[in-house]
C-alpha cells in the first residue's frame, strides 16, 4: 500500500512539472509576450497584438504538443527496445528505423543529383515526411522478414546494425555525389526540429502515433514476463514470435513517425527509461510505460526551451541539446554501476 501511494505522489508530481514546464515552453522564445497574454490566447481570449496570436497558435502551440509526442515516443521506444533485448544500452534506433528514415530522405535531397531534380513540393516538411516514412517502412519490413527466420533476439539486433550500415554507406555515396547546397539540407534535416510542423502535418502526426501507442495494450503482460526470460515467458503462455513481431512493430511506428516528421533525434529513448527507473524503482511495464511517456515528455520540453535560446533570436539544434544533456547520463549511470533493471 505503502509503494501504491508512492507511486501515485511520483506520477502527480510528474503531470504537475508536465504542465508547468509545458507553460515555461509556450511563454518563452525570441519575442517577448506577457504570460497572462499567452494565457488567454490559449483559452481564447482577447489578445493585445494579432502577432503574439498567429506566434502563440501558429508556431509556440505545435511546437510544445511536437515536443511531448516526441519525447515520449522516444522514450516509450527505448524501454521496449531494452526489454525486448535485455540490454541497458539498447535504444528505439537500434533496429535502423531511423538510418532508413535518413536513407528516404537523402535519397529525394542528395538523390535529386542523379535524376535531374525534384520539384519544390516534395522538397517540402510534408515531401520528406512521407520520404522519411517510406525509407523506415522499408527497412522495418526487411527486418520483420529477417526476424521470421531467426529465433535469436540478439540476432535481430545485429541485423537491424547491418541495415543501419548499409544505409549509411548508401547515404555517403549520395552526399559524395550532392552539391553543398544539398548536403546543407541534408544536415539541417539531421539536426532534428520540434517548430517545422504545421497544425494538419501535426494532426497526422498526432494519428499514427496514436496507433503505435495503442498496440502497447497487447504487449504489458508478455513484457513483465520477458523480464525473467523467453523460457520463463513461454512457460506461462507468452507467444514469444507475436510479442515480439507487435513490439518490433509498435517502436518502428512510433520511431518512424518521429523520426519523419521531427529529424532524427537520439539518447532521449536510451536515457529516459534509465532515469525512470531509477526514479521508481520498479521494473513494472504498467508503471514504467506512462512513466517514461511523461518523463520523455518534460525532457523533450526542456530540451527545447535550452535549444530556443530564450529571448534570443537564435535557436540551437535539438538533436545537438538531447546529445549534449543524453551522453553524460548514460556515462553517469555506468560508472554508478547500480542495479538497472531490464
Amino acid at each position: 500500500m505503502n509503494q501504491q501511494k508512492t507511486y501515485i505522489t511520483t506520477f502527480s508530481l510528474l503531470l504537475i512539472a508536465l504542465i508547468c514546464i509545458w507553460f515555461l515552453n509556450i511563454s518563452l522564445g525570441s519575442v517577448s509576450i506577457p504570460f497572462t497574454e499567452i494565457i488567454s490566447s490559449i483559452f481564447g481570449g482577447e489578445i493585445s497584438k494579432d502577432s503574439w496570436q498567429t506566434i502563440i497558435i501558429n508556431y509556440r502551440l505545435p511546437k510544445a504538443i511536437t515536443a511531448i509526442l516526441v519525447g515520449s515516443g522516444l522514450a516509450i521506444s527505448g524501454l521496449l527496445m531494452q526489454t525486448l533485448f535485455r540490454n541497458p544500452l539498447a535504444g528505439p534506433f537500434v533496429l535502423g528505423i531511423s538510418s532508413g528514415a535518413s536513407l528516404g530522405v537523402a535519397l529525394l535531397i542528395l538523390g535529386s543529383s542523379l535524376i535531374g531534380g525534384v520539384s519544390t513540393l516534395l522538397l517540402s516538411n510534408f515531401g520528406m515526411a512521407i520520404a522519411a516514412s517510406l525509407g523506415a517502412f522499408f527497412v522495418l519490413s526487411a527486418v520483420l522478414i529477417a526476424s521470421n527466420r531467426v529465433r535469436n533476439t540478439m540476432s535481430i539486433l545485429i541485423i537491424g546494425l547491418m541495415f543501419g550500415s548499409i544505409t549509411s554507406a548508401v547515404i555517403s555515396v549520395l552526399s559524395y555525389f550532392s552539391s553543398a547546397e544539398q548536403l546543407q539540407q541534408f544536415i539541417f534535416w539531421g539536426f532534428g526540429s520540434l517548430g517545422n510542423l504545421s497544425w494538419n502535418e501535426l494532426k497526422i502526426f498526432s494519428i499514427i502515433f496514436m496507433i503505435g501507442i495503442s498496440l502497447l495494450a497487447l504487449i504489458i503482460k508478455p513484457l513483465n514476463s520477458l523480464l525473467l526470460g523467453e523460457n520463463y515467458a513461454k512457460s506461462v503462455g507468452v507467444n514469444i514470435k507475436k510479442m515480439r513481431s507487435i513490439t518490433l512493430i509498435t517502436t518502428s511506428i512510433l520511431t518512424g513517425v518521429i523520426t519523419a516528421f521531427a529529424g532524427p533525434i537520439a539518447f532521449v529513448g536510451l536515457a529516459v527509461p534509465h532515469l525512470t527507473k531509477l526514479l521508481f524503482n520498479t521494473s513494472d511495464h504498467k508503471i514504467l510505460l506512462p512513466a517514461v511517456a511523461i518523463s520523455g515528455a518534460i525532457l523533450m520540453l526542456i530540451a527545447d526551451i535550452i535549444a530556443q535560446l530564450p529571448a534570443s533570436q537564435y535557436t540551437l539544434p535539438i538533436n545537438a541539446i538531447t546529445s549534449l544533456f543524453g551522453a553524460p547520463i548514460v556515462i553517469w549511470l555506468l560508472i554508478r554501476k547500480r542495479k538497472i533493471y531490464i
